[in-house]
C-alpha cells in the first residue's frame, strides 16, 4: 500500500528482510541505487573516477578570506535563543497492554476446543495492531484447514520501513543536490584523510561508499582489524578473564621491549625522531599549510547557503522518518525486547565514556570518606605551610570544623544556578567547603601524601563498578604541562597504589591554561608545554625501561582530551601568520584550533612509532561544541575520532549532518549542560538521537550533579536487531543518494567529452 503525498513522491510502507549487518555480501549496498541524471551538468571540476579528489582549487584564496571573516566575529554574544524543543507526549504503554489482555482472552474463549490454531494466534498475537488482523485471525481458526492451509510465521527481522519513489527524492533541484553532495564528499574526505594519518578509527561504512561508489583511492582503514564473529551464543554471559597477577607487579625491566637508542627533538612544535646515525625516522605528521587550507575550506563550507539548505532538509527527513519508524514498529520492538533473556538495561554493558576522576565520586561518598579519614589518620601529615607540616586533624581545626559538623550542605560542591555561563564558579565547586587545601588533600595525585587518600576514593568507586559487573568507566586524569616530571608522578601514583580494574581504562586531558602558567612565569614559550606533555611519551617509547612505571601505565591510556572553558574569547586567529610555537611568547593563550592542531600533530607522531614497536596507540577525543565559536566543531571534525558535548552543533546544519554521515561518536551531559551552558528542556540530544548522530548519555561529573550512592552510568538503548537495522539502511540510503548525485555528473562528464571526440573525428579527416 501507499499514500500519495504529491505528484512524484510516495511514502510507501513495506516489509522486507533488515540487511543490518555490513560483513554480508557487499551486493546488499548496491539493492535499490540508481543514477541520478539531469540533463545540464555544472561548471567546475568534477570528482574523478580514478584519482584522488583534488581538494585545492582556485578558490583557496577566498575560502581564507570568508574563514578570516569569521573568525574575526565577536565571540562575546550572548547565547542565541531559540524556541524550546517540544516532545510528543509518549504511548499509553498500560492501555495498549491492557487491551491486548483482552484480545487475547477473547481469543482464547472463541477457539478454546482448537489448541494447534491458538498456539498460532498466541505466537501472531503481539504483531496484532488492529481490529481487522482480529477478525483475520477469527476466520482463519473457524474456516477449515484444507481451504486455508497455515500462514507462515514473519521472520521475526521484519520490520515496516518508510521508502520515497520519484525522480527528486530530496526534495531540492537537481543542481543544488550536486553542488551539496560534492561539498559534503570533500568534506567527507577531508576527514578521512587526517583520521587515517592519525591511525584513529573511521566508519567503515561511509568508507566504503567513498571508496566503491566514487573509485578513488583504497581507503587506509587497516588501523582496527575487524574482529571474528565469536561462536558463542549472545545470550551467554560474559566476562572479562581474570588476571592472576596485578597489570602493575610486572616491574621488571628485561620483560619491557628493549631500547632502540633513538633520540628524540621537538622542531616547530613537532616532534622528530633521530636515529643513532642522526638520521630522521620517517614518521608521517600533516601539514601545516595543507591543514590551514583545509580548516578555511571546512568553514566557508558551513556558510554555503545552498548547501546549509540542503543539509537542514536531509536533518529534517531524518528526524521525520524516525517519528514515522516509532509509528509503524514502536510495538514490535518493544515485542523483540521482551524476547531477550536475562537482559535489560541494568544488565547490559554500558560505557561512560566522559567523567572526571576528580569528580566521579558522589559527594556522600566524598564526605563519607573525609569523614572517616579523620578518624583513622588524624595525626598524619598531609600539608606543609611556610616550611612546618599539619596534620589532617591540625587542617580541620584551622577552619574550626569537627567530622560532626561535616554534611552534604557544608561540602557546598553541587553545581547550582550561581554556576551558569559563571566557569569560575563552577571550578571553585571542585574545592570542599570552599577551600582549596581539602582538594589537594583529598582529590590530587601529586600532594604531600602523593595521592594516598585520592587512590583509596577511587578505588572503592572502581569496586562499585566491579560489584555491578556492567558498569565501565573511562576516567580523565590531568596533565597540565608545567614541568616535565608530571607524567613518571602520575604513573607513580597509579602503580604505587595499585589504581586498576578492568571496568576502567584513562584518558589523559590537557588543560588549555598556557596563558596562566605564562603569567606565573613556569612556561616561557608554547614549545616548552609541548615538551613537557609530549617528550616523556616518546622516551618511554624508544626505551621502556627508562620510565617502567609509566610504561605500564600507557598499556591502559586510551587517548587524549582538551579541557578548558571554550566560551572564553579568543583574541588570536590560527593561520599560516600565526607564530610558532617556540615564539608564542605572548600572555594571550592560543586558540582552540592552535591547541588541537599541535596535540594531534604530536600524537600521530607517536602513535606511528608505538605501531612500529607494537605498543598500543591513542586517539583524540576532546571537549567540543559545549560553548564558544562554531570553528571548534570544524577542528573537531577534522582531528577527532570523538567529541564531548557537541552542543553547538544545533546551529550548523552543515556540521551536523558531516558528523551524521561520519558518525562521530558525541558524548553528551544534558545535566552538566543544564548547570553551566544550555538548560535541560532545550538541550538537543533528544533531536541528535531522532536523526540518528552517533550520540551516548555520560556523567561528565557525579560530584557536581548526582546525588545517589550509585553512580548511574547513563545510556542510550538502541532496541533490539529492529533499530539496529533501521539505523544502518537510513545511512546507507543517505551516503548513496550523495554519491550517486556525484558518480552522475562524473558520467555525464565522460559522456559529453565522448560526444564531442566523435564529433571531431570526421573533421580532422
Amino acid at each position: 500500500m501507499y499514500c500519495h503525498f504529491s505528484s512524484n513522491v510516495f511514502f510507501i510502507f513495506t516489509s522486507a528482510k533488515s540487511k543490518c549487518f555490513e560483513n554480508e555480501s557487499h551486493s546488499h549496498l548496491h539493492v535499490g541505487r540508481h543514477l541520478l541524471t539531469s540533463q545540464y551538468s555544472l561548471p567546475g571540476n568534477p570528482v574523478t573516477k580514478h584519482g584522488h579528489i583534488d581538494l585545492r582549487t582556485s578558490m583557496d584564496g577566498k575560502y581564507k578570506e570568508i574563514a578570516e571573516e569569521l573568525f574575526s566575529r565577536s565571540l562575546a554574544e550572548s547565547e542565541m535563543r531559540s524556541a524550546p524543543y517540544e516532545f510528543p507526549e509518549e504511548s499509553p504503554i498500560e492501555q495498549l497492554e491492557e487491551r491486548r489482555h483482552r484480545l487475547e482472552r477473547q481469543i482464547s474463549q472463541d477457539i478454546k476446543f482448537e489448541p494447534d490454531i491458538l498456539l498460532r494466534a498466541k505466537q501472531d498475537f503481539m504483531k496484532t495492531d488492529s481490529a481487522t488482523d482480529l477478525e483475520y485471525m477469527k476466520e482463519q481458526s473457524q474456516a477449515p484447514k484444507e481451504l486455508y492451509p497455515e500462514r507462515e510465521l514473519v521472520p521475526e527481522r521484519e520490520y515496516q520501513r518508510v521508502t520515497i519513489s520519484g525522480e527528486e527524492k530530496c526534495g531540492v533541484p537537481f543542481t543544488d543536490l550536486l553542488d551539496a553532495a560534492k561539498c559534503v564528499v570533500k568534506a567527507l574526505f577531508i576527514r578521512e584523510k587526517y583520521i587515517s594519518l592519525s591511525m584513529q578509527s573511521f566508519c567503515r561504512t561511509t568508507a566504503r561508499y567513498l571508496q566503491e561508489e566514487l573509485g578513488g583511492r583504497p581507503l587506509d582503514l587497516n588501523t582496527f582489524e575487524e574482529m571474528p564473529e565469536s561462536s558463542v551464543s549472545a545470550d551467554a554471559t560474559v566476562h572479562p578473564p581474570v588476571s592472576e597477577t596485578h597489570p602493575y607487579e610486572v616491574l621488571d625491566p628485561a620483560s619491557m621491549p628493549p631500547g632502540l637508542g633513538y633520540t628524540c627533538k621537538m622542531v616547530d612544535g613537532v616532534v622528530h625522531v633521530y636515529t643513532q646515525n642522526s638520521s630522521e625516522l620517517d614518521l608521517p605528521y600533516p601539514d601545516l599549510q595543507e591543514y590551514i587550507a583545509d580548516m578555511n575550506m571546512m568553514m566557508a563550507l558551513i556558510i554555503n547557503g545552498p548547501v546549509k539548505s540542503f543539509c537542514y532538509r536531509r536533518l529534517q527527513y531524518l528526524s521525520s522518518k524516525f517519528q514515522m519508524h516509532i509509528l509503524l514498529n514502536e510495538m514490535k520492538e518493544l515485542a523483540a525486547q521482551k524476547k531477550v533473556p536475562h537482559r535489560d538495561f541494568y544488565n547490559i554493558r554500558k560505557v561512560d565514556t566522559h567523567i572526571h576522576a576528580s569528580s566521579c565520586m558522589n559527594q556522600k561518598h566524598l564526605l563519607r570518606f573525609i569523614k572517616r579519614a579523620m578518624k583513622k589518620y588524624p595525626g598524619e601529615i598531609v600539608h606543609v605551610e611556610q616550611g612546618r607540616g599539619q596534620t589532617l586533624s591540625e587542617v580541620f581545626e584551622s577552619m574550626n570544623l569537627t567530622a560532626f559538623d561535616l554534611s552534604v550542605d557544608t561540602l557546598d560542591m553541587h553545581a547550582d544556578r550561581n554556576t551558569f555561563h559563571r566557569f569560575d564558579k563552577f571550578n571553585s565547586k571542585y574545592n570542599p567547603i570552599g577551600e582549596s587545601i581539602l582538594r589537594e588533600i583529598f582529590i590530587k595525585t601529586d600532594n604531600h601524601v602523593e595521592g594516598k587518600y585520592f587512590g583509596h576514593m577511587i578505588k572503592e568507586v572502581m569496586a562499585d563498578l566491579e560489584e555491578s559487573k556492567y558498569q565501565n568507566v573511562e576516567l580523565r586524569l590531568s596533565i597540565y604541562g608545567r614541568s616535565r616530571d608530571e607524567w613518571d608522578k602520575l604513573a607513580e601514583w597509579a602503580v604505587k597504589h595499585k589504581v586498576y580494574s578492568d571496568n576502567v581504562r584513562w584518558l589523559v586531558q590537557v588543560p588549555r591554561l598556557f596563558d596562566v602558567y605564562h603569567t606565573k612565569k613556569q612556561l616561557s614559550n608554547f614549545q616548552e608545554m609541548l615538551e613537557n606533555i609530549f617528550m616523556p611519551l616518546f622516551e618511554v617509547t624508544v626505551n621502556p625501561s627508562s620510565h617502567p612505571q609509566l610504561h605500564l601505565f600507557l598499556e591502559h591510556v586510551v587517548g587524549f582530551d582538551s579541557v578548558d572553558d571554550e566560551s572564553k574569547p579568543e583574541h588570536h586567529i590560527f593561520n599560516l601568520d600565526s607564530p610558532k610555537p617556540v615564539n608564542w611568547t605572548e600572555e594571550d593563550n592560543p586558540p582552540y584550533s592552535y591547541y588541537l592542531y599541535y596535540m594531534y600533530a604530536n600524537m600521530t607522531v607517536l602513535n606511528h612509532l608505538r605501531r612500529q614497536r607494537n605498543l598500543n596507540s591513542f586517539v583524540l577525543r576532546p571537549h567540543c561544541g559545549e560553548a564558544g565559536p562554531i570553528h571548534h566543531l570544524v577542528s573537531g571534525f577534522m582531528l577527532s575520532e570523538n567529541i564531548s558535548h557537541g552542543l553547538l552543533l544545533r546551529k550548523a546544519p552543515v556540521l551536523q549532518y558531516l558528523y551524521y554521515l561520519a558518525q562521530i561518536g558525541i558524548a553528551m551531559s544534558p545535566l552538566s549542560n543544564n548547570s553551566l551552558f544550555l538548560s535541560y528542556h532545550r538541550n538537543p540530544l533528544p533531536e541528535y538521537l531522532s536523526r540518528g548522530l552517533m550520540v551516548s548519555l555520560s556523567t561528565d561529573d557525579p560530584l557536581q550533579f548526582h546525588f545517589t550512592k550509585t553512580i548511574k552510568i547513563q545510556g542510550i538503548k538502541e532496541k533490539t536487531y529492529i533499530r539496529v537495522a533501521y539505523r544502518f539502511e537510513t545511512l546507507c540510503e543517505e551516503l548513496n543518494l550523495i554519491t550517486q548525485a556525484v558518480r552522475s555528473e562524473e558520467l555525464e562528464t565522460v559522456e559529453e567529452q565522448g560526444s564531442l571526440c566523435m564529433g571531431a573525428g570526421p573533421a580532422r579527416r
